[in-house]
């Protein structure tokens, strides 16, 4: 089992834009604030697992959101930054592994909020 401390973040409306005008009008792309938050996800991950891991099994993953304010949010929307950034981070090869995925909201953490994770592997018989 893996567990992390993330910080808060972004919601899915704010980790994806598509320039009007230039070279890359049209094109849907990764945000700066998206950007920021993999590089984040991918350093905590280095620090704290010592090493990119690269699961291959199938996976359970627990969200447990504390919010930086008491704004209404959807939980929902958390989640893809959140599990992009560990597949980016080397954590697992990629998001379609996880078969289950629990998102709980709990109370405030004034001003910064954070996302604990954990992972499990499931077992190839489940």
């Amino acid at each position: 089992m893996i567990r992390l401390s993330l910080p808060w973040p972004p919601s899915v409306n704010r980790i994806w834009r598509t320039p009007n005008k230039g070279p890359l009008a049209g094109r849907t792309m990764l945000s700066t604030e998206g950007r920021e938050y993999r590089r984040a996800v991918h350093a905590i991950a280095l620090v704290e697992l010592g090493r990119e891991l690269q699961i291959e099994s199938r996976l359970a993953v627990t969200i447990f959101l504390t919010p930086p304010d008491k704004r209404r949010r959807d939980i929902d929307n958390c989640a893809k930054a959140i599990l992009d950034g560990l597949m980016h981070a080397g954590v697992y090869r990629d998001d379609c592994q996880i078969d289950a995925l629990r998102i709980l909201r709990g109370p405030v953490r004034q001003n910064d909020g954070e996302a604990f994770v954990e992972i499990t592997e499931l077992s190839e018989a489940a």
